[in-house]
C-alpha cells in the first residue's frame, strides 16, 4: 500500500509543477496588464482613471478574502480525514466564488448604468477596469471548476493521497486568483484619482 501511495505522489508530482508554471505565468500576465496601464496613464491625469470605484469592488474583495479562509478550512479538514467538513468548506467556498462573480458583474452593470463608463471609452484607463476584472473572472470560473471537480471526487471514494492532491491543487489556484484579485483592487484603489 505504501509503495502504492509512493508511486501516485510520484505521478502527480509533475501535474503540480505545471500548475505552479500556469500560476507563474498568468502572475506574469496580470503584470504586464497593469504595466500597461501605467505606461499609458504616464502620470498625465488626462489618462488617468478620474473616477471613483464602484463599491462592490469592496465587497467583492470582502468574500474572496473569506472564500481563501474557507478554502483553507476544508484543506485542513482534508488532512485530517473529516470528510463531510472539508465537504462542507469546499461547497461554502464555491459559494463565495459564485457570490464574488455576481458581485463583479453588478459592478460592472453599476459602472454602465450609473457612472457611464463603457469598456470602448474615450478614456481607456477606465475600459481598463474591464479588461482587468474580466480577465480575472476567467480565472475565477476556472478556479470554480477546479473546486467542483474537488468536490466531486470528495465524494467517491478515492485514495487520501489523490484526495490531498486534489485539495492542494485546487487551495493553491485559489489563493492565487485570491491574491491577484488583492493586487489589481489596490492597484485600482491606487489609480482611481
Amino acid at each position: 500500500m505504501a509503495k502504492i501511495e509512493q508511486e501516485d505522489r510520484l505521478n502527480l508530482a509533475p501535474k503540480k509543477f505545471n500548475m505552479w508554471i500556469f500560476i507563474f505565468t498568468s502572475f506574469m500576465f496580470f503584470a504586464a496588464l497593469t504595466s500597461g496601464f501605467i505606461v499609458y496613464a504616464g502620470g498625465s491625469s488626462a489618462h488617468g482613471m478620474n473616477m471613483k470605484l464602484p463599491d462592490a469592488f469592496m465587497y467583492s474583495t470582502a468574500v474572496i478574502i473569506l472564500s481563501s479562509i474557507t478554502m483553507f478550512m476544508a484543506s485542513q479538514a482534508a488532512r485530517r480525514l473529516q470528510f463531510a467538513k472539508q465537504r462542507l468548506f469546499l461547497w461554502l467556498t464555491i459559494f463565495l466564488g459564485i457570490a464574488f462573480f455576481a458581485i463583479q458583474l453588478y459592478a460592472w452593470y453599476y459602472l454602465v448604468t450609473k457612472m457611464g463608463v463603457y469598456f470602448s471609452n474615450p478614456n481607456a484607463s477606465q475600459s481598463f477596469i474591464y479588461v482587468f476584472t474580466g480577465m480575472h473572472l476567467l480565472h475565477i470560473f476556472a478556479g470554480l471548476l477546479l473546486l467542483a471537480n474537488t468536490l466531486w471526487r470528495s465524494y467517491r471514494s478515492i485514495e487520501q493521497v489523490k484526495n490531498l492532491y486534489s485539495m492542494q491543487m485546487s487551495s493553491i489556484f485559489w489563493h492565487f486568483v485570491d491574491i491577484i484579485w488583492i493586487y489589481l483592487y489596490v492597484f485600482l484603489l491606487l489609480n482611481q484619482q
